[in-house]
């Protein structure tokens, strides 16, 4: 039976919870997910977790947050004065925001983390950085 191998396009079924137990995604009622093996389309340890695999195996792999998302980077948080933020943007603490990458035009999402009386912090690293991570996985084809 064929086991998947880097380079290989896989389909497969996923749900992704956090080590509390925490659902942050999953696949179950949307078509599964499809991307090459090896290629960095996927994490680095959701690619070595799925190698090996053969068409219909489920198993649940644990993916240290070193080969997931990476740690929090503190140079990834920025505090802004208030006056700074024009006064139509909401904002509070968990809010996602788009900020505008100077010059580039690219938008960074960015999550409000800190308010106080006069400044705002945010957050630019991935909301899963720091954590571990645990999938579910059912290969569904190869190919």
């Amino acid at each position: 039976m064929a086991q998947v191998k880097s380079g290989d396009k896989i389909n497969v079924h996923y749900t992704g919870r956090l080590t509390d137990g925490t659902l942050f995604d999953s696949s179950a009622g949307r078509e599964p997910l499809e991307f090459e093996v090896g290629s960095g389309m996927v994490i680095k340890g959701f690619d070595e977790g799925v190698t090996g695999m053969s068409i219909g195996e489920k198993k649940t792999i644990h993916i240290p947050a070193a080969e997931a998302y990476g740690d929090v980077d503190p140079n990834y948080l920025a505090v802004f004065n208030k006056a700074e933020i024009p006064a139509d943007i909401p904002y509070e603490v968990g809010m996602q925001l788009n900020m505008h990458q100077d010059g580039s035009g690219q938008v960074m999402p960015v999550t409000v983390v800190e308010v106080t009386d006069t400044t705002i912090t945010l957050d630019a690293n991935h909301p899963l950085a720091g954590k571990d991570l645990i999938f579910d996985l059912e290969l569904v084809s190869i190919g």
